[in-house]
């Protein structure tokens, strides 16, 4: 019995597709075998002006006038205020994004990027609370807590992976929140301010405080310097070469003999002190303390910056300082036109996604051909 639904179609349509057909240019979808790097600079670049647009629309639909919202992101730059402020905020999120970039290169994805700067955070506020050391060496001492502290934390689902095949992405995920209600805990319980019974810690001494160098705080050029050497590790050194034989192909480099766990290793390891050293240059740079949320929205802001720098650690601290801009300027947006810091999220997702499709144009090329 005949399907009565079936649409079949009209009688014109083969006599009228031989005819139009012929005229119709054939389109050709081919793979790239190389692209130059300028010309890919070009897509991306193009990619994230057409984010920023389709942003800057709908803040203009959520009631931003379009001349402030100019002036906005003009004061993040040509204002010394603004500029300095974002200086200040591109020194953690270097830190996070080329944390992100080396881990992403060994094939770890470390989402867990906020819970290590949490440990980071708590190691550097425990050597100001206990006064562990000398004074004048008090600084040095909080950042190598901090690092120590966020290698063991990531350690924990990196040994997870490599010994027993545990998801990263579920394991670093999950272990955000136990770093979390751990430091609800301390500010809540032991370690909360008695001056003023507030849920942070006491403010650090005048020693403990990253000083600034003139214009810019030393949270900065201390990003820069490891955002350099990671670069020089993963692009000209030997465990750089690992890396880029294992994300190309790990059961190549394994049938070869590359050493992957050791490899893997080192880079999460490396990632995870970097990501705990963005917590230590917040508390110790920016706000004195240890705060309740002082690490908020910095790990998908890290996943962002190594995904549009391309796991490129230089790359990555010059994405960082355009991606602080956007952080300042959403600050302003919030605190006299009232829109949400779910907005600035959505606006990092929205370049995200626009950058993610500008790689199908990066790895393919669409060629016209005429019929006939």
């Amino acid at each position: 019995m005949p399907d009565r639904y079936a649409v079949l179609p009209p009688l014109w349509a083969p006599r009228f597709f031989s005819v139009v057909a012929p005229a119709l240019p054939h389109l050709i979808l081919e793979v790239r075998s190389d692209m130059p790097a300028w010309k890919q600079a070009v897509i991306i670049s193009c990619s994230i002006v057409i984010g920023l647009f389709v942003s800057a629309v709908i803040l203009i639909g959520s009631g931003v006038p379009t001349a402030d919202l100019i002036g906005e992101f003009a004061a993040s730059v040509f204002d010394v205020r603004g500029f300095h402020a974002v200086l200040v905020q591109a020194a953690p999120l270097i830190l996070v994004g080329v944390a992100a970039s080396i881990g992403f290169r060994a094939r770890f994805w470390n989402l867990g990027l906020e819970g290590q700067m949490v440990w980071g955070g708590i190691a550097a506020t425990a050597v100001s609370i206990h006064e562990i050391g000398p004074e004048q060496l008090r600084l040095p001492f909080m950042a190598l807590a901090a690092m120590l502290a966020g290698m063991g934390w990531v350690a924990i689902p990196t040994l997870f992976k490599l010994k027993f095949s545990v998801n990263e992405i579920i394991a670093t995920l999950l272990l955000n929140y136990v770093a979390t209600y751990f430091l609800y805990d301390l500010l809540y319980g032991s370690w909360k301010d008695p001056s003023d019974a507030y849920p942070h810690s006491a403010q650090y001494a005048a020693a403990e405080r990253l000083p600034d160098i003139g214009f810019v705080n030393v949270g900065l050029p201390l990003a820069l310097f490891f955002a350099l050497i990671v670069w020089w590790l993963a692009e000209l050194s030997r465990f750089g070469f690992y890396l880029k034989f294992i994300y190309a192909n790990p059961a190549m480099a394994r049938f070869v003999g590359v050493p992957i766990r050791s490899a893997v290793l080192a880079a999460v390891l490396i990632s995870g002190a970097l990501a705990a050293l963005a917590g230590f240059v917040i508390s110790s740079g920016s706000t004195g303390r240890l705060t309740q949320g002082f690490f908020e929205g910095y790990g998908f802001s890290g996943v962002l910056i190594a995904f549009l720098a391309r796991n490129n650690a230089a790359a990555a601290a010059i994405v960082a300082i355009l991606v602080a801009m956007l952080f300042v300027t959403g600050q302003s947006f919030q605190i006299f036109y009232q829109i949400p810091f779910s907005m600035v999220q959505m606006i990092q997702a929205i370049i995200v996604m626009c950058v993610a499709a500008s790689e199908f144009f990066v790895r393919h090329r669409i060629r016209i051909q005429r019929r006939g």
